[in-house]
């Protein structure tokens, strides 16, 4: 446990290094310098499906990456996806490797004192995955348990407060080695988005990997640096019409199988999480 407090403190202090750069810059007008490059960069993370990964031939596919395109397609500019995993979203965000994070970035208080967030277009079910043999049903369950992680993402953040005492976060740099743990028995869980575990359980069948149960259901929206009001307005005004045309829903049930939630609801709920 003071591992895990050693790494939170070391987190929240590059958060408010990063939060006050940011705030030290007067308003940008990020989307007016989007539409003079003739590009919009998107950070991406390829290694989290059916959010964002790569086909048989190396090309970007997911629903992340193809809110990406709409997105760069409305704007009137090309798309150009900037690879990142979990823990360098913000990094890459902040030092203007990328105009927005699109990246199955969940709205947490912690982010929102660096990053400005979109209203969700997504949301995010964060579940504990696990062969089928593996007595695990709930939070207590966990106890006396090693659990993969990806460092600084979502998952570690919740079970950090929620896991007992007696559980073990093993963390991990990015989603593919937190993956390869579980599949290898270095772990015998993984907190990580319930599409996660379907994906792994279809390509490794011999595994028996099941989700166990949800630990929480998360807004997702689009990560931008702060100060930006014109490229928020114009993020924020696609979001509610791609969300009123059902655009955004079609894109999340190609992939995910099943219908947006209530993005209303969605939306209340990331405004007071990040209040």
């Amino acid at each position: 446990m003071q591992a895990i407090t050693r790494r939170t403190f070391a987190l929240g202090a590059v958060a408010l290094a990063l939060a006050a750069t940011s705030l030290s810059a007067a308003a940008a007008d990020t989307l007016k310098e989007i539409q003079s490059r003739k590009k919009l960069l998107v950070a991406i993370d390829l290694s989290v499906p059916p959010y964002g990964m790569t086909d048989a031939a190396m090309q970007p596919q997911g629903s992340d990456v193809d809110v990406a395109r709409a997105l760069a397609k409305d704007m009137g500019v090309p798309l150009e996806i900037v690879q990142v995993s979990g823990p360098n979203r913000i990094p890459f965000l902040m030092t203007h490797k990328a105009d927005l994070v699109i990246s199955s970035f969940a709205v947490t208080p912690e982010r929102a004192k660096v990053v400005a967030f979109s209203a969700p277009y997504s949301v995010n079910q964060l579940v504990i995955g696990a062969p089928k043999g593996t007595a695990i049903a709930k939070l207590a369950d966990l106890d006396g348990k090693r659990v993969a992680v990806v460092r600084g993402n979502l998952q570690d953040l919740v079970l950090t407060k929620q896991a007992p005492k007696g559980a073990t976060l093993v963390r991990y740099e990015d989603d593919a080695t937190a993956n390869t743990a579980l599949i290898a028995g270095q772990v015998d869980a993984i907190g990580t988005p319930s599409f996660t575990v379907q994906t792994l359980a279809q390509k490794n069948p011999a595994k028996n990997l099941e989700v166990k149960f949800m630990v929480s259901a998360t807004p997702l929206a689009i990560g931008m640096r702060k100060n930006e009001p014109e490229l928020m307005n114009w993020v924020n005004t696609w979001v509610e019409k791609n969300t009123a045309n059902g655009e955004l829903n079609k894109i999340y049930k190609q992939h995910m199988g099943i219908d947006l939630p209530d993005m209303k609801k969605l939306a209340d709920e990331a405004r007071a999480i990040a209040l």
